[in-house]
């Protein structure tokens, strides 16, 4: 396993028993105490994932995802307080793909870090043989270059939210429930909290929507989940 993992917690115990765990599985890890340490190491290092901290010093983990997500798209996951239900929401909003709260189960942590490698290996074989392009109104998606353009217009988009919406408009028509989708587009069969759909789909709406208070496109359908309609069916 040649996967690089950057740790990333002040906390010396938590550091010390992540990157524990994570080397026994066969990962090769680096561990950084503060956040500018951190970018230091994402640029050095080059990670595969990266697992943050929210509280640190120097620079909390928010700027840190911020400033990883200016030059890097590999997964990050935050490691969040029980109850602060806000820094989870804030760090997907700020292009994290994923939070595991503490006090976390090494069994958990394992699972969420594998289905994001997992879903990062997998995308180049997806993409081996020429995949056709989906359009649907002024949406085009192009799964070969990992694109999304509006009416001609490249959108900007994470990993994560290109690899919901490329499901979602495959699926044109079908409501996914959020369950589905995070086992479907997260990987997780049994970890995974729905409010990652939720902020992705507000996310993916605030960049291809017209009016993500209206949207077009990606549409709830109450009580049930998500999906994609061409803008000249019917709701």
């Amino acid at each position: 396993m040649d996967e690089k993992i950057l740790v990333v917690d002040d906390e010396q115990p938590i550091a010390d028993i992540l990157d524990f765990n994570l080397k026994k599985e066969g990962f090769e890890v680096e561990v950084a105490y503060d956040g500018n340490e951190a970018l230091e190491k994402v640029h050095e290092f080059v990670p595969d994932l990266v697992l943050l901290d929210i509280m640190l010093p120097h620079k909390d983990g928010m700027e840190v995802c911020r400033e990883i997500r200016k030059h890097f798209d590999m997964p990050v996951i935050m490691l969040t307080a029980k109850d602060a239900e806000i820094d989870k929401v804030l760090g997907l909003e700020l292009g994290a793909d994923d939070y595991v709260t503490k006090p976390f189960s090494n069994r958990e942590l394992l699972a969420r870090v594998k289905a994001n490698l997992r879903r990062l290996q997998t995308a180049p074989e997806e993409s081996s043989s020429k995949q056709k392009l989906i359009e649907i109104g002024g949406l085009t998606v192009d799964p070969d270059a990992y694109l999304v353009s509006k009416r001609g217009e490249a959108v900007d988009l994470t990993h994560r939210e290109f690899e919901l919406i490329h499901y979602l408009a495959r699926h044109i028509g079908q409501v996914m429930t959020r369950e589905h989708l995070l086992q479907a587009v997260w990987g997780y069969d049994y970890f995974g909290d729905v409010r990652t759909v939720d902020v992705t789909v507000r996310r993916l709406r605030e960049k291809v929507e017209d009016n993500p208070s209206y949207p077009m496109w990606i549409v709830t359908r109450r009580g049930v989940g998500y999906y994609v309609k061409h803008p000249e069916q019917e709701k």
